[in-house]
């Protein structure tokens, strides 16, 4: 194997990370957005979750585009400009994305901001195509997945961050909350993130990244075998459905909570906030987590690192929540919970097909808890989901694109453009819960979305191994 793979490129990798946190903080900034755009321009529920879908199904929008171009040129894109230069585009786009916000401010304009909304997410559909692939290939093979899981815990800090800075921009300090907003304030974050956009896209450039990294180019020279099209490979196919339903339930996991709150617990709409954060923040808890092979090959300091991180992660969480002025009090039990994550983190053995079965086979159980449980505990439950969510998108991406080859980006093209289960299944869970008047008993679409996924935990493997990819051995082959 390369020499240069045998490690992770850290050099490269944290200019790349940089394009993840972006991802994380607008995707949760959207959530602030909603509930000031249905003020401002009297929308009803419905029409302010077009926030939501203008967002996500840009990424198939994207996708679609990409395959188009691609086809057109009779070449993959990707492989034609470079990984690099795909990333420099992609932020481009997403920084014209931007600029839309002013005039939609002085304008007072819906439409406007939603095509900003769809253009930043354009650009981030070319963005994730390219990176998610790069994050698994800068180093070797056996911490590729826990490589994209880091680069997901940087993701989940930009959700944990975003929404805090767009809703200071838009409502000033906690203590004046109740002051009148202005769509006129949203301008100012949107463009601040655009000129970043572009500082991110000039450093990239001039960063170390490979056009294409060597991973990518020993896999073409030596492939498992030579389809013509990455549609032709069982374990993409089987994966887009995963990555469907895996986003689906993450978002309308979330989505849902605040209705169920309200409605069956009581609560006031200010005060879910923190609970919201909370599951946010439950992503890095276990991204934090899953990460830890990835830092070292030493087995002593991964131990101790598996302890440490997510409660570094949920100190984290406290902290913001407490410069937010929120009550901590009820958050300390979550603690306990965290230590069902460290050992199903454990027991996978950093195996993603065995993680993407425990973690499946977790989620069910939290959601079986909350549907049948009552008050704070049926709470948790829900948000544990973000626990055992948290490692999945990596364990998803990694075995869907094993095999690829040449055909890697077209692969990871097609995974990108699945994100839109997370608006799909969100409002076929919403329905649901309108048709049988339940919310709570409404997440028992979560649970189909789990069993799929331990489905395709179980099936995968074998798919692979007929392909002659064993991640037993290259675990035990990567230390």
């Amino acid at each position: 194997m390369n020499s240069d793979n045998s490690k992770t490129n850290w050099g490269q990798f944290i200019p790349l990370v940089i394009v993840f946190f972006f991802w994380g903080f607008v995707a949760a900034s959207n959530d602030i957005l909603i509930p000031v755009f249905k003020k401002t321009f009297s929308l009803s529920q419905g029409e302010s979750q077009l926030v939501s879908l203008a967002f996500y199904i840009a990424y198939t929008v994207g996708s679609l585009i990409y395959m188009g171009i691609s086809l057109l040129m009779k070449q993959d894109l990707v492989n034609k400009i470079g990984y690099k230069n795909g990333l420099a585009l992609g932020l481009f786009i997403s920084a014209l994305g931007t600029l839309l916000f002013y005039p939609a401010a002085n304008l007072s304009s819906f439409p406007l901001m939603l095509s900003g909304l769809f253009t930043v997410a354009l650009g981030f559909s070319l963005q994730q195509t390219v990176a998610n692939p790069l994050a698994i290939a800068l180093g070797p093979i056996s911490t590729g997945s826990q490589r994209l899981t880091m680069a997901g815990g940087i993701n989940n800090l930009g959700t944990t961050i975003g929404p805090l800075i767009v809703s200071f921009a838009i409502f000033g300090s906690a203590s004046t909350a109740n002051s009148d907003m202005s769509i006129e304030s949203v301008k100012v974050p949107y463009l601040v993130l655009g000129l970043a956009f572009l500082l991110v896209a000039i450093l990239l450039k001039t960063s170390s990244l490979p056009d294409k990294p060597a991973a990518i180019l020993e896999e073409e020279a030596h492939p498992h075998s030579n389809k013509s099209s990455a549609l032709k490979y069982p374990q993409l196919i089987l994966g887009m459905i995963g990555i469907f339903v895996y986003v689906g339930v993450e978002v309308s996991t979330a989505s849902n909570l605040p209705a169920y709150m309200e409605k069956n617990l009581g609560f006031l709409t200010k005060d879910i906030a923190p609970y919201i954060s909370l599951y946010w923040a439950s992503l890095m808890i276990g991204r934090w987590t899953g990460a830890v092979e990835a830092f070292t090959d030493n087995m002593s300091t991964q131990k101790i690192l598996r302890f440490i991180a997510p409660y570094l992660a949920f100190a984290v969480f406290l902290f913001v929540n407490a410069i937010a002025k929120h009550d901590l009090t009820p958050f300390y039990v979550y603690g306990l919970i965290i230590l069902v994550l460290i050992a199903g983190d454990i027991a996978s053995k950093g195996n993603p097909a065995r993680m993407l079965l425990i973690f499946s086979l977790l989620g069910i159980a939290a959601l079986l808890i909350g549907i049948t449980t009552s008050g704070m505990t049926s709470v948790y439950a829900f948000t544990s989901v973000g626990l055992f969510c948290s490692t999945l998108w990596p364990c998803i991406f990694t075995l869907a694109i094993s095999g690829l080859g040449k055909h890697t980006s077209q692969g990871s093209s097609f995974l990108i453009m699945m994100i839109m289960g997370g608006g799909i299944i969100s409002w076929l869970q919403g329905f649901i819960a309108d048709e049988i008047n339940s919310i709570q008993l409404s997440y028992v679409v979560g649970i189909f979305c789990f069993a799929y996924l331990a489905f395709y935990a179980w099936k995968v493997s074998g798919i692979l191994k007929s392909q002659g990819i064993d991640f037993d051995k290259k675990l035990s082959g990567g230390h």
